[in-house]
């Protein structure tokens, strides 16, 4: 998430209470995670696994739990409980507001869009010219459509990103990290009956320009889809993953998170896809292999019950 203007790193600072180690003239651009930082970034880091990767990272200022070493252009905001820090950060620049009509006062909706009935949009959403919103939609706060989008009913763009703080040594373990992400649907997308597309932790969802999605399909949270792509239906997409321009990927596929799958891929239905795959290639199976391999290592197991016996016949004579 970007802020509406670039904010000292002191006052970041007030805001959370936190001891500043480093830069203190700094001006800071956003929030983000350590997925997607940029520079200009803040981030958060709790847990010493992760200290030097934050730190060496893009982000220009970490929220951290103790004192460490830091290059000279960066700041370490030093405070108790980094994650609580970075909730307050999200409530401040986006909080939460309880919305009680169907259309936001504050969405912009473009000419020639048609919205049916049901269709639920939120604060300060942005619909671009000549899309069609089925009944039972539902686009929630600060997300963006291009012009010509379709979206069939039952969808829901926006949700909240499944993205957890663990810690095993307090009553809930699992505490959920505030979404001030967005959804961005570029222009000439369309989206089946019940697809859930969950908006991004602290960066964007973007769904690119000419990609059509099946029904019951699901994006999590900061994918990046290239323009172009074709999804069947009950494929399902874990956080943090780029899909290039092109790509297919047939029913029921699974794509774990934060890899790429390369432009014009194409993967066969019920495959797993648990690494990232080089693009102009077709896929099968699980893990996903280039299908004429699998296809092969398929014929040579139904063949190993004849082998056996060949093997005991051979055995036996001797």
């Amino acid at each position: 998430m970007k802020f509406p203007s670039p904010v000292s790193v002191t006052w970041i600072a007030e805001l959370i209470n936190a001891k500043i180690q480093g830069n203190v003239n700094g001006l800071c651009l956003g929030i983000n995670e350590i997925h997607k930082v940029e520079e200009g970034d803040l981030v958060f880091v709790d847990h010493p696994k992760y200290y030097k990767k934050c730190i060496d990272s893009l982000a220009s200022f970490i929220i951290i739990d103790t004192s460490t070493e830091c290059p000279p252009n960066k700041a370490l905001l030093i405070v108790e409980q980094p994650f609580e820090a970075y909730q307050k950060i999200v409530e401040h620049f986006r909080p939460f507001h309880h919305q009680t009509s169907m259309i936001h006062p504050s969405a912009t909706i473009g000419e020639g869009t048609v919205l049916a009935p049901n269709t639920f949009i939120g604060e300060d959403v942005i619909i671009g010219k000549n899309c069609t919103i089925h009944p039972n939609v539902t686009i929630l706060s600060h997300c963006i459509l291009g012009d010509n989008v379709v979206i069939e009913s039952g969808t829901v763009i926006g949700s909240d990103a499944f993205y957890y703080n663990s810690k095993k040594n307090r009553p809930v373990w699992y505490k959920k990290m505030k979404s001030c992400g967005r959804v961005i649907l570029h222009n000439q997308v369309e989206l089946g009956a019940g697809c859930t597309i969950d908006r991004g932790v602290t960066h964007d969802t973007i769904i690119g320009e000419g990609t059509k999605l099946d029904n019951k399909v699901h994006i999590g949270h900061d994918v990046v889809v290239g323009k172009n792509c074709l999804f069947a239906a009950q494929v399902g997409i874990a956080g943090a993953t780029v899909i290039e321009d092109g790509v297919i990927l047939w029913g029921q596929v699974a794509v774990n998170k934060t890899l790429t799958i390369g432009a014009n891929a194409v993967v066969m239905a019920k495959s797993g896809v648990p690494s990232s795959l080089v693009g102009g290639k077709v896929y099968f199976g699980y893990p996903a292999e280039e299908a004429n391999t699998k296809k092969r290592e398929l014929v040579w197991i139904k063949r190993i019950p004849e082998m056996w016996e060949m093997l005991k016949r051979i055995n036996n004579k001797e």
